[in-house]
């Protein structure tokens, strides 16, 4: 409930427009009968007063169901942008904090679980404001009936409301259940989304073994598991709505019994059993209605917990904080970059990191000075990778981190550009032109203030002459993930955004696998000619990379095994000889000397 009073001052005029709008709505019909009744109409001059005024009340009756019509217009359009201002709110704060959030963190489940998060919670969420705009007017609709039936009679009016503490009672002991199949319907959801993405992503994975009948027997089961969970969920629902109906037909027959019983004895007039049963319809049909609303409150309470899985640490007010959405104005201009001290050194003392299975990386210290180029080699599963991602915080690790002598005291967020810039060894590459990988939020490919980083970022991850082949050069769609370049190509598009950012740590991890050896030597010797000044920490175990390095971190089994230039490592470590003689030589390079 806190959660919600959050939500609900975010407008505070938006949402007490909506629920005086939904109030006047619900109230307009009460407050026809509670005329009628005060006017007796079973009394000679209501009788008389309808017989000569019977245009009048024909007249009043019209412009009542017209006002009522522009109320109900006014309300609609009211509640369809309170609830889309909300909708926004929520996933701005759940991007927000997946994005700036403090200290390291990764999704806990797959990116397509969290855009179940972002559209089935947040929706249900917004959708649940909706009882609280109606609740008003059911309210203030039913004081007034109850209020009007007391006045006639106080048996038939306890015994119509009987069921509103009976629908209570039930759907409070089915709560447990409520929120225990509105769970398993959306997990078993996120594993049908999970596998549907999963499958997308890897066809080629699917159709060279002609797997594709068991994808899709695999698919057709996590179908119907999805569908015993939903089918659940939605009976229970209907249980809900079905014992709220029928408790609505008990109370309808109840009055009729009791109504004629007491119009027989003379205890009623037929004025009074026609306001009865003209109310109680609406009324039982508001007891109903505050029934649904417990059970819609238990299952929004199971969309809170999932986007707070998603949030991981992220209080719980996180969710619904206020912002500035700028739905009518212009988003501000992002903040200037601060001006950096000029990188000198890094140093990180007892970095370590542990995954799940046990392995990781075991304390170590390492050092960067500005300028150098540093290679990272080892076996597969030395660790490399891992070593580089636990120095920019990318992954959860332990250690101290001081760079140009200051402590860093949240490395996923101080390791960014224009202090440093990664490019990973899978690159990830978006469905759009070329150029906009290369600038994603930088600017416009046209923008003059881009163009010179645009053009160096190119000139140096050696792509000019690609660029020169592809059908619509620059603005060339790559497809999903790269999929219409080759493998060189993506690696060399991941370094050209990577360079575009102008940063002074590059972090390379084994971007030059898919690289012929000319190329990779034009890679490295063009950094060193026109990046004089800027520290290269590079995984690989490529010769034109070894050749090149001023010092070599050699890794084994998650240790530092041991560190020094080609030269110094070769004459005394086993393991880098045996990594040498594996790899061909390549092209012969003029810049390179042991």
């Amino acid at each position: 409930m806190s959660l919600m009073r959050r939500l609900f001052t975010y407008q505070p005029g938006l949402f007490a427009c909506n629920v005086l709008s939904w109030a006047a709505f619900s109230y307009f019909v009460s407050r026809i009968f509670a005329a009628l009744s005060e006017a007796q109409l079973s009394s000679g001059a209501a009788r008389q007063l309808v017989l000569n005024g019977a245009w009048v009340l024909v007249v009043a009756f019209a412009v009542a169901r017209f006002a009522r019509f522009g109320v109900f217009y006014s309300a609609v359009r009211a509640w369809f942008k309170l609830w889309f201002t909300l909708d926004a709110l929520l996933r701005r704060n759940l991007l927000g904090w997946l994005l700036q959030a403090p200290s390291t963190r990764r999704l806990p489940d797959t990116p397509a679980e969290a855009v179940s998060r972002f559209r089935d919670d947040v929706d249900d969420v917004a959708a649940y404001t909706e009882v609280w705009m109606d609740a008003a007017g059911f309210l203030i609709y039913s004081l007034v009936a109850i209020f009007l039936m007391w006045r006639v009679d106080p048996v038939i009016t306890l015994v119509v409301c009987a069921p509103l503490l009976l629908v209570v009672i039930f759907v409070q002991r089915l709560s447990p259940q409520i929120r225990a199949y509105r769970r398993r319907m959306r997990q078993a959801t996120a594993r049908v989304t999970d596998f549907v993405g999963e499958t997308f992503g890897a066809v080629s994975a699917v159709k060279l073994p002609a797997r594709e009948t068991q994808m899709v027997a695999h698919l057709e089961k996590l179908g119907q598991v999805r569908q015993a969970a939903a089918l659940k969920d939605v009976l229970l629902t209907e249980l809900i709505k079905g014992v709220n109906t029928t408790m609505i037909n008990l109370a309808i027959g109840a009055v009729l019994l009791l109504g004629a019983s007491l119009i027989l004895k003379g205890r009623m007039n037929v004025g009074d059993f026609v306001l009865f049963f003209a109310l109680l319809p609406r009324l039982t049909g508001s007891m109903g209605y505050f029934g649904d609303m417990i059970a819609r409150h238990r299952r929004t309470g199971v969309s809170f917990e999932s986007m707070g899985r998603l949030l991981q640490d992220a209080p719980l007010p996180v969710m619904v904080e206020h912002h500035d959405l700028h739905l009518h104005t212009e988003a501000p201009a992002l903040p200037l970059r601060p001006v950096q001290p000029q990188f000198q050194r890094l140093e990180v003392r007892g970095l370590s990191t542990v995954y799940d299975n046990g392995r990781g990386l075991h304390p170590c210290d390492l050092h960067l000075e500005r300028g150098k180029f540093v290679v990272v080699t080892g076996r597969i599963g030395s660790g490399k990778s891992t070593l580089l991602r636990a120095l920019l915080g990318l992954i959860p690790a332990s250690g101290e981190w001081c760079w140009n002598g200051q402590k860093v005291l949240d490395p996923a967020a101080f390791f960014v550009p224009p202090r440093s810039a990664y490019s990973a060894q899978l690159p990830q590459l978006f469905s759009d032109s070329l150029v906009e990988n290369v600038l994603m939020a930088e600017g416009q490919p046209d923008a003059g203030q881009h163009q010179h980083e645009l053009e160096r970022a190119l000139r140096l991850s050696v792509l000019e002459s690609d660029i020169a082949t592809l059908p619509h050069g620059l603005s060339t769609q790559v497809g999903a993930r790269g999929v219409k370049l080759s493998g060189g190509q993506v690696q060399r598009v991941a370094v050209a955004r990577m360079l575009a950012r102008s940063a002074e740590l590059l972090v390379f991890d084994d971007v030059s696998s898919a690289l012929d050896a000319e190329t990779e030597r034009q890679l490295w010797a063009g950094l060193a000619g026109e990046l004089p000044g800027v520290t290269c920490p590079v995984v690989s175990h490529r010769r034109a990379a070894l050749l090149r390095a001023d010092r070599i971190i050699l890794l084994g089994e998650g240790r530092m095994a041991d560190q020094g230039t080609l030269g110094e490592l070769l004459a005394r470590s086993a393991a880098m000889r045996a990594l040498w003689d594996e790899e061909p030589p390549g092209e012969p390079t003029h810049d390179s000397a042991v």
